[in-house]
């Protein structure tokens, strides 16, 4: 069965996957990124990992995966296949792409920046399924964005298209580690409502999810907290709509997994602020954490067409569909902070 490898690394954990030619899962794995041995142990893992699947493809597909997809967090250089920078794994100037072709003997690889990918996914056949223009904005640890396109991520002329979570909505206000002040992410990501939860209520341990269940059982304190990032996350989407008027507006990460608990009232908060600009249809993520590793299997396939299309060899093709990516922590621990 014809597939490709997909690989989608976070800042502790990878998720891998043979995909299918339809973006079908036909195996899935996990395992450690083993960060805590340094950088180098990383990329070895990543290898061995990739190596690892294609053994199982051959023995239970009955062939070779025909191209691989890699999304990793940080700083990107997808048309060169370079990760760049990562701040959670430690690593700089990474040839990715070519490391990784080189121990799957020769397959193209694409390299993609993971917030990027996992909006590929979303965008393509999640929940901006159809949609001509889609704005993907998970809110994690941090907040970040992807920009689609008639089926492409835009990254932008350097690479950093996408970056709402460091739109000033709030000048002057908390310090970002960006340098700026205000910065949407530190008002409205998940981890900025724990931090702010954990102070209104008290309690060291409290988190956004805590939060969200606070919220429903009518806490004044939390709906407060909520309101406030609300209020923030609008102010932020609302400039981004501004600017790229989008068809779908799409909320993932583990401060979505609130459900309605976030959704009717940002929908509102949002339609309160546009004036001119046309209101998006705003919907919830529909892939969870298998956003990454689907992305990664479509970036896989877009390089086979690509280099199919061109008659060129598996290094001479970068990857088509995503750039690089600042780091701002929003990257693959976006879905690990649940509410």
């Amino acid at each position: 069965m014809r597939h490709v490898i997909a690989l989608d690394v976070g800042g502790t954990g990878m998720k891998a996957a043979l995909v299918g030619v339809e973006g079908t899962l036909l195996h899935e794995a996990r395992r450690p990124t083993g960060r805590e041995r340094g950088p180098d142990a990383v990329v070895e893992s990543i290898l061995a990992f990739a190596a690892e699947l294609r053994a199982y493809g051959e023995e239970h597909l009955g062939e070779s995966a025909v191209a691989a997809g890699v999304a990793v967090p940080g700083i990107v250089d997808a048309e060169n296949g370079v990760a760049a920078y990562a701040a959670n794994l430690g690593w700089r100037d990474v040839p990715m792409r070519k490391l990784l072709s080189e121990r799957l003997r020769g397959v193209p690889v694409a390299l993609g920046h993971d917030v990027r990918t996992g909006g590929l996914a979303e965008g393509r056949i999640g929940a901006g399924k159809g949609a001509d223009r889609f704005l993907f904005v998970p809110l994690g640890t941090g907040i970040a964005g992807a920009i689609g396109i008639d089926g492409r991520v835009e990254p932008g002329a350097h690479g950093f298209a996408g970056e709402i979570g460091h739109i000033v909505v709030r000048p002057g206000g908390i310090a970002c580690p960006c340098g700026q002040r205000g910065c949407l992410e530190r008002l409205a990501s998940a981890s900025a409502v724990t931090l702010a939860w954990a102070e209104a209520s008290g309690d060291p341990d409290a988190d956004a999810a805590d939060c969200a269940k606070s919220v429903e059982s009518g806490d004044r304190r939390a709906i407060a907290v909520w309101q406030n990032a609300v209020d923030a996350l609008a102010d932020g989407l609302v400039t981004a709509l501004t600017l790229l008027d989008p068809r779908v507006l799409i909320i993932g990460g583990g401060l979505a997994e609130a459900g309605e608990t976030l959704f009717a009232p940002l929908r509102a908060a949002v339609e309160e602020r546009v004036t001119f600009q046309k209101l998006p249809e705003i919907v919830p993520a529909a892939l969870g954490d298998t956003a990454g590793c689907l992305g990664a299997g479509l970036l896989a396939w877009d390089l086979v067409a690509t280099t199919t299309d061109s008659g060129s060899g598996p290094d001479s093709a970068p990857a088509p569909a995503s750039g690089s990516g600042a780091d701002s922590d929003s990257d693959s621990d976006s879905s690990e902070v649940t509410a």
